[in-house]
């Protein structure tokens, strides 16, 4: 077998990452949309923002996957005392040699939980850009790799209002999502109490961190049509110039467009999620599944839209009722 059918996604592939789903929510109860995009954000080798009201299971489902997956786990809790030494570590002196030497900080780890990630001020913010951006960690003139995988999850309350230091665009930039998690509905509530009020359950590991880059790796080569690749620059364009798209509501609405990563993300999130589905090509609709949770925080609305309350997602679902997909037509041929 060469190495470039190698790299194609197997038959076992998708049962697989199914298999990781169904332990996932063996412990989480509900919240599909949000496990969901969690696996498809680790298979695209993103970062995930997840944005809801306390004790909605965002914690909970961070520590699941990575116990699943196999994965080393740590968790920041972000207060606003913090400094950057305490996440990426710093050179401490030993008297007894008489020399410095470097203490690595706990985001070294596969799977890095960062709560309530905007309760830290800028410097920390800006020391877990490098983490995220580069995944390195430079110190005392050192760069120090970090292990792969290794992905960011960081949760945030958008209630709060007090003692909150909002997240700049360029780090907003960064996540690949940003899933709002709900309330769980009435049937689920009841589920919840049954599950989690006795032993709760104990997640098993399916996964490991070199099958996890194997299947990273097949999902960059899963196929992408010429045609689907023109409507991921078309979804973004109608950001930055809605008139030309047929929306010229939207120019009074949208302050700055999605930048390029929006168009990465399109794609990265649109191939791991065609992985996941057990396809080896990417469709239209794996990137209008995704485009809400891709495209959403990177939208920049003005001042009026923000008094007026519109919600970011709602105008990226404008967009893709406007901007139509390619048609998708089967060959019964080949």
């Amino acid at each position: 077998m060469s190495v470039a059918e190698e790299q194609l996604p197997s038959e076992t592939d998708p049962a697989v990452l199914r298999e990781t789903l169904d332990e996932v929510r063996r412990v989480i109860v509900g919240q599909e949309h949000m496990v969901e995009r969690l696996m498809v954000a680790l298979l695209a080798r993103g970062h995930c923002l997840l944005e809801g009201v306390p004790g909605v299971a965002k914690t909970l489902a961070a520590h699941t996957l990575a116990t699943v997956v196999g994965g080393t786990f740590a968790r920041i809790q972000f207060t606003p005392d913090l400094v950057p030494s305490d996440i990426v570590g710093t050179r401490v002196f030993h008297p007894s040699s008489e020399k410095f030497d470097v203490e690595l900080g706990p985001v070294f780890v596969n799977f890095l939980l960062a709560d309530e990630i905007n309760r830290a001020p800028a410097k920390v913010q800006s020391a877990l850009l490098e983490v995220m951006a580069e995944r390195q960690v430079t110190l005392a003139g050192i760069t120090h790799p970090l292990p792969r995988p290794f992905i960011v999850l960081a949760t945030q309350n958008p209630i709060e209002s007090e003692g909150v230091y909002p997240l700049p665009e360029v780090q907003r930039d960064r996540f690949l999502f940003r899933v709002r998690v709900p309330h769980p509905s009435a049937h689920e509530e009841l589920e919840i109490l049954h599950r989690m009020s006795v032993t709760p359950p104990t997640p098993e590991r399916v996964l490991d961190p070199d099958t996890l880059i194997a299947l990273q790796d097949k999902a960059e080569r899963v196929s992408v049509h010429q045609l689907v690749a023109d409507y991921v620059v078309r979804l973004v364009m109608s950001t930055r110039s809605p008139a030309e798209y047929g929306l010229p509501d939207l120019a009074e609405t949208i302050e700055i467009g999605v930048s390029p990563r929006a168009t990465l993300g399109l794609v990265a999130a649109g191939r791991a999620l065609a992985l996941l589905r057990g396809r080896d090509y990417l469709l239209p609709d794996d990137v209008r599944d995704v485009a809400v949770d891709v495209m959403g925080h990177r939208l920049m609305l003005t001042f009026d839209a923000l008094a007026d309350g519109v919600d970011p997602e709602q105008v990226v679902r404008q967009i893709l009722h406007a901007v139509p997909p390619p048609l998708v037509v089967w060959n019964q041929g080949r």
